[in-house]
């Protein structure tokens, strides 16, 4: 019994983080000067109950849903890809080129298609180096992906800054995407575009791959062992490769789904730093690419709450800020906790031979 209460507990363990970064939070908030209960009512209320907040809410789960998922599936193999930023704007480049250069003749539906099948591309390909790399020459994916993520956003700032510029401009920004090539709003009088609802289907098409698949499944024991995986006659230099362009491929969509659902032009840095976001998602949603949306709409709902929250109890927007950082700290602290009934059992006979010895 007590077993599974542990289990349990274990299993629940980002719900426990988050609700100790609320409590730690609150007391945040009593120093401010205000009530926590009032000040979580209008955060949770606004991003969640009130139509046009859910709208703001959604319109910002869906980079970071794809952003986390760009993280997960890499990690389950091992791997840090912590280059999502960079494949994110890859990706929004990739498909501004697409939404603004396929010829007018096709039809608006495939036009569409192919911007996101452009957009997941870039990402993938922008992910490929750090992944060749990581398999082929052994390279630190980390700083890889990393640096490759610096260099990604610098070039996309200068192709803006000069061959994509809209003539004229104020500031760097291409030209507006046209109306038809965007993605359909399915909330009205909100930004909430059809984006969103992809980005949940890719969630759950890899959460189906991962746990049903043999490319999921070989995946995984490449993560949990690859001297194992490598004596079971798995390519693991492939799989290495495809993980990564899986997480390129989610990256580049969520950049994608910001310039054809939302902004309507590529704009130089135009990510609030999605990319390190989905770290965020990927570590609360404990690697699981279900998971992954809750915890992309947990943390968007923050980011859209601040605020109303700010407007209705005074309490100012870098609050939210303040409870993202606790829930990092926490989900860390989750972390270090291990539990493997496995080694208790396995500990038991051990034991029980010592006790007859003696």
């Amino acid at each position: 019994m007590s077993g599974t209460v542990l289990r349990l507990a274990y299993m629940l363990k980002s719900v426990w983080a988050i609700l100790a970064a609320l409590v730690v939070g609150a007391g945040l908030v009593l120093l401010a000067g205000a009530n926590p209960i009032d000040t979580y009512a209008a955060l949770f209320s606004g991003a969640f109950l009130d139509y046009y907040g859910l709208g703001s809410t959604l319109v910002r789960m869906s980079p970071l849903l794809l952003a986390g998922l760009a993280v997960i599936v890499p990690l389950r193999a091992g791997l840090f890809n912590i280059g999502g930023e960079g494949q994110i704007y890859i990706g929004a480049l990739f498909g501004t080129v697409a939404a603004l250069y396929l010829p007018d003749f096709i039809p608006a539906p495939l036009a569409i298609v192919l911007t996101i099948l452009a957009g997941a591309l870039g990402g993938a390909l922008w992910a490929l180096i750090p992944a060749l790399l990581r398999a082929y020459r052994g390279v630190n994916e980390i700083i890889t992906s990393l640096l490759m993520s610096h260099v990604a956003i610098y070039a996309v700032g200068v192709i803006i800054h000069s061959w994509l510029m809209e003539p004229g401009a104020p500031y760097p920004y291409s030209r507006e995407i046209a109306a038809e090539r965007a993605l359909p709003v399915f909330m009205p009088q909100t930004q909430a575009h059809l984006g969103i609802l992809l980005s949940v289907a890719a969630a759950l098409v890899l959460a189906l791959v991962m746990k049903r698949s043999t490319l999921g499944q070989s995946i995984e024991i490449v993560g949990h062992n690859p001297t194992v995986a490598t004596y079971s006659g798995l390519g693991v230099r492939r799989l290495i490769v495809t993980s990564f362009l899986i997480g390129g491929a989610m990256a580049g969509l969520a950049g994608t789904f910001e310039v054809i659902g939302l902004k309507y032009r590529l704009f130089d840095h135009f990510s609030p730093g999605y990319g390190l976001q989905g770290i965020i998602v990927a570590f609360l949603a404990g690697l699981s690419p279900l998971f992954a949306v809750l915890a992309a709409l947990f943390l968007a709902g923050l980011q859209s709450g601040a605020g109303i929250m700010q407007r209705a109890v005074g309490v100012d927007t870098t609050m939210v800020e303040a409870l993202q950082g606790l829930i990092v700290l926490f989900v860390a602290v989750g972390l270090a906790f291990r539990y493997r009934p496995g080694r208790r059992a396995a500990k038991a006979p051990a034991v029980a031979a010592q006790a007859e010895k003696a």
